[in-house]
């Protein structure tokens, strides 16, 4: 449920950056083609929360599941989207490099949810569905890459690639640091601040209780703060 809604958010804000696409880009064929992309994108985003509040109504209990970010090993993005690509400075060839690798990374990904899905048919139908414009997505990218690049269709589709791996290692490269993080403040907390805190309490022992007396002669000069 909470990985239905984290899919159509991200197939939400995908289609948002299709649409932005296109209104940059100066090629007429891409134009219409990133406006049919965005209208799928955003089709799918209502499909994966129309199932999900489908399952939340029957599983209420499951809602709990939904709330707050908690931490994920999930490095990867849930399907696609643009992976904060700056659409305004990208040009065509590298806009559908990224695309078609996005595409074909979100057809596995729901391929092997699709497969895992026996048990809800209704699901599955979404992911089915989904996966048939995929396919188009990605057959529609690879033919106008060559047509745009044809000398360097393979180098931006290999650029695209180790792209998207920099990005999944800074991902998991910052939850490995969170976790140690969490770690060492853990240990800092029941370890070291003990023995600290036992110290400060034999201090505090040692101190007089109530007001300490002040010598008189001390109240003689008027240049004295007591």
């Amino acid at each position: 449920m909470q990985k239905l809604i984290r899919f159509g958010a991200t197939e939400t804000d995908g289609g948002r950056d299709l649409l932005r696409a296109a209104e940059v880009t100066r090629d007429p064929l891409l134009r219409r083609l990133y406006l049919l992309h965005a209208t799928d994108e955003q089709r799918h985003g209502m499909l994966f929360r129309r199932r999900a509040m489908a399952l939340l109504a029957r599983h209420p209990e499951r809602s709990r599941g939904t709330r707050g970010p908690g931490w994920s090993l999930d490095f990867a993005r849930d399907g696609h989207g643009l992976d904060d690509l700056e659409v305004e400075r990208e040009p065509d060839d590298t806009m559908l490099a990224f695309l078609h690798v996005a595409e074909q990374s979100a057809a596995s990904r729901f391929t092997v949810y699709r497969d895992i899905m026996q048990f809800d048919p209704d699901t599955r139908r979404v992911f089915d569905d989904i996966l048939h414009d995929e396919m188009f997505h990605m057959n529609y990218t690879a033919v106008q890459l060559v047509r745009v690049a044809p000398q360097h269709h393979r180098s931006r589709l290999w650029r695209a690639r180790l792209s998207r791996l920099w990005k999944a290692y800074l991902r998991l490269a910052s939850a490995i640091a969170g976790a140690i993080g969490g770690v060492i403040l853990t240990v800092q907390y029941f370890v070291l601040l003990p023995p600290f805190a036992w110290l400060a309490k034999r201090a505090a022992r040692r101190d007089i209780a109530g007001w300490t007396a002040v010598p008189e002669p001390r109240h003689d000069s008027l240049r004295s703060q007591y």
